[in-house]
């Protein structure tokens, strides 16, 4: 066990690290200005051509510059990353004459980005530079430069990138959220560029896509005896069964909770039609619902199924509380 004074010395150190690097990410907001602007207006007349942002980093930097690649690329600003040093022995052929060049490198000086600033030039691409020195080789070659200096780092010997790195990845996150903002994106817009993940998911999955149809969609015609319809949800599995007139029109349905009433009250279910027992109407939604809607339906009634109807009310599909589970909707 580590002793009392010991815990209290790294929680000190902890609490003055997070205090420098959020004082290293605060200090962007003042130097935000003209050379944001142009960066953000640059991107955006690239994107209408359909150019892609080119990001180059090393070390650190392109650490950073592998993670700002990902959030524009997932939220409608094509990118993808270039390592500098493999840039040098062929990468640069990723790179086409109509990309936007975005190198990251806190010093402005690394060999290996600067190396590639001739290529860059003959090329004729808009070059934007992340820096931390404004009067840097690689700022100077810049169309434009962000200035991302820090007081220090948050390393005690000001050598590791700590801070410097922060203000680079936030800075990154704040030019993907400005060009989002601006191209009006949408959560579906989000959504299509991540259809395996969960808001993919809330947002793309329609009722449509996981409801139970033809033969495995329970139904009953209103005059079938309650015994046969129990039967109908026995073979189906899914704790109701819809009851339909003669041209498939939903007159009602019936649900486990309804079978409970009936027998409570002592009726012949091999005599009674299942009409004079089913709950009539019942909660609908259409096929073409965001499954999303379907779990607001659910937990707002405390039911656990749902009819699937078309705009003139007939039956089409049922959907219950486990497919939804199984899609990852819940």
């Amino acid at each position: 066990m580590i002793k009392n004074s010991k815990e209290s010395d790294l929680l000190s150190v902890a609490r003055q690290v997070l205090e420098i690097e959020s004082d290293a990410v605060r200090a962007l907001i003042s130097r935000l200005g003209n050379d944001f602007l142009e960066t953000c207006q640059i991107c955006l007349e690239s994107q209408k051509k359909q150019a892609r942002i080119a990001i180059i980093g090393l070390g650190k930097s392109g650490h950073i510059g592998t993670k700002i690649a990902a959030t524009l690329a997932s939220t409608g600003s094509p990118s993808f990353f270039v390592h500098a040093a493999e840039a040098r022995h062929g990468d640069m052929g990723m790179i086409t004459t109509k990309d936007v060049i975005l190198a990251i490198s806190n010093s402005g000086e690394t060999e290996e980005m600067i190396s590639l600033l001739p290529r860059i030039k003959r090329l004729n691409l808009p070059l934007i530079t992340m820096t931390g020195n404004r009067n840097s080789t690689l700022a100077k070659a810049a169309t434009v430069n962000l200035d991302i200096s820090v007081e220090k780092e948050a390393c005690p010997l000001n050598l590791a990138p700590t801070a410097s790195t922060t203000a680079a990845l936030a800075m990154g996150d704040a030019l993907a959220v400005a060009l989002l903002s601006k191209r009006n994106f949408k959560e579906e817009d989000f959504a299509n560029f991540h259809p395996g993940g969960a808001l993919g998911k809330r947002l793309l999955v329609r009722v449509a896509d996981i409801m139970h149809t033809d033969d495995a969609l329970p139904k009953v015609e209103h005059d079938t005896p309650i015994s046969d319809g129990l039967l109908e949800m026995s073979q189906k599995s899914l704790g109701i069964t819809a009851v339909v007139n003669d041209d498939n029109s939903l007159l009602g349905v019936f649900t486990d909770g309804d079978l409970r009433r009936t027998l409570d009250q002592r009726i012949d279910i091999h005599n009674t039609p299942i009409s004079e027992v089913m709950t009539v109407d019942g909660k609908t939604i259409r096929q073409d619902k965001l499954a999303m809607e379907a779990v607001h339906l659910m937990e707002e009634y405390g039911i656990t199924a749902l009819i699937v109807i078309d705009s003139g009310n007939k039956l089409i599909g049922v959907l219950n509380i486990h497919d939804l589970f199984r899609a990852g909707i819940m």
